[in-house]
């Protein structure tokens, strides 16, 4: 009976030691050097990837303190009035103590999240490729200052490798990290940017564990990434290196173009109107890159976005605009303004907007304007 007794204290005692998991959490902040009364910020980064104020306090006798509770660990900014930059850490419920450097707040000191050690990891590996491309910055200017185009070359493709790698890095880190949190909102951060790899990190969302998969925020993340890819697939034949998709459509006098009649030749398909004023101002450029260069190989082909309400004869004002500019290359339109079908399979937006063919067909450029624009075409042509 005594020894029940004693297993059954013990188990009370074990149970009574073992530590809950903290539904809440306590940020203690130190703040050198800033005054009474200077306000601190909590932010978050909302749906369209735009910061927004969360909690706000104030320092006192160079102390400040953040009280809440989130859901799971968390990516947050901390900002503190006059003080340039932020603190980027992990919040989860825990107590996490940041010791605020603000003459360099992005040096500030984070502890008490133990997630937190991996965005640490992740800006450690950033600031590798930092420190590798900074030396090779340096000889590149020096061996194009030379003329040295030889070993400028050769720098410039050790500097694209660079770039390229660092491009992939984020993702990689989160199949090399794929139980960390951090890494779950890291997939989250980087689907605010613009330039977004949706299938790297759609096949890195996959790696993670299922339990941040099934998470809220996993949930979350996974139908944002759905969202990016449904978007991805609509403009995917568009991207630069895929082959142009083939049009028809009628020259002001019927006849019928057709894309694929100009392959073998450097192409620019321009889009444009007689109402777009950027475009009529771009009309002389393209005028002279034409006459300089179509005897090399060089064709056009102009795609009218006229046929808007507000012009009382859209064919008119077509005519009327290649005449006056003096656009001899091939034009076509459907004069249904941004409804245009050959508009709406180039995904145009707005206008000037330029493809760039090279002599097989396939999308070398877009959306080149003056030198720009000669520049690559003298390219496209010498191959």
């Amino acid at each position: 009976m005594k020894r029940i007794l004693t297993i059954a204290i013990i188990g009370l005692i074990l149970t009574g030691c073992k530590q809950e998991n903290r539904t809440d959490y306590t940020i203690n902040g130190s703040a050198k050097g800033v005054y009474n009364g200077i306000r601190v910020y909590l932010k978050d980064v909302d749906e369209s990837g735009k910061q927004v104020i969360t909690d706000t306090t104030m320092v006192f006798n160079e102390k400040f303190t953040l009280t809440g509770s989130v859901k799971s660990p968390s990516v947050k900014f901390l900002s503190i009035d006059n003080i340039e930059g932020e603190v980027l850490f992990m919040l989860e419920n825990s107590n996490i103590d940041i010791e605020v450097n603000k003459d360099m707040i992005i040096d500030s000191k984070v502890t008490g999240s133990k997630n937190h050690n991996d965005l640490l990891a992740f800006q450690e590996g950033m600031k590798e490729f930092h420190e590798a491309n900074r030396p090779l910055v340096v000889e590149y200017r020096k061996y194009n200052n030379a003329g040295d185009a030889a070993k400028k070359d050769s720098i410039k493709n050790a500097l694209d490798q660079i770039g390229q790698r660092f491009l992939k890095y984020p993702a990689t880190f989160v199949k090399e990290n794929n139980d960390s949190y951090f890494s779950l909102n890291l997939i989250g951060l980087e689907a605010n940017k613009q330039k977004f790899d949706v299938k790297a990190f759609l096949e890195a969302y996959e790696s993670l564990t299922p339990r941040l998969k099934e998470s809220e925020k996993g949930l979350s993340i996974k139908k944002k990434l759905d969202i990016l890819n449904a978007e991805y697939e609509r403009t995917a034949h568009l991207e630069i290196g895929k082959v142009a998709p083939n049009f028809e459509a009628p020259t002001p006098d019927g006849k019928i173009v057709n894309l694929n009649d100009l392959k073998g030749k450097v192409t620019i398909i321009d889009f444009w109107a007689a109402w777009c004023g950027p475009c009529r101002r771009e009309n002389p450029n393209v005028v002279r890159i034409y006459n300089q260069y179509h005897d090399q190989g060089l064709e056009i082909i102009g795609v009218s976005l006229d046929g808007q309400n507000r012009q009382n004869d859209p064919k008119k004002a077509w005519l009327d605009a290649i005449e006056k500019d003096k656009l001899t290359w091939n034009q076509v339109s459907n004069l249904k303004y941004f409804k245009d079908p050959v508009a709406q399979l180039y995904n145009i937006t707005s206008i000037p907007a330029t493809y760039i063919l090279d002599s097989e067909g396939r999308i070398a450029a877009k959306n080149l304007r003056g030198r720009a624009l000669e520049l690559k075409v003298q390219e496209l042509l010498k191959k």
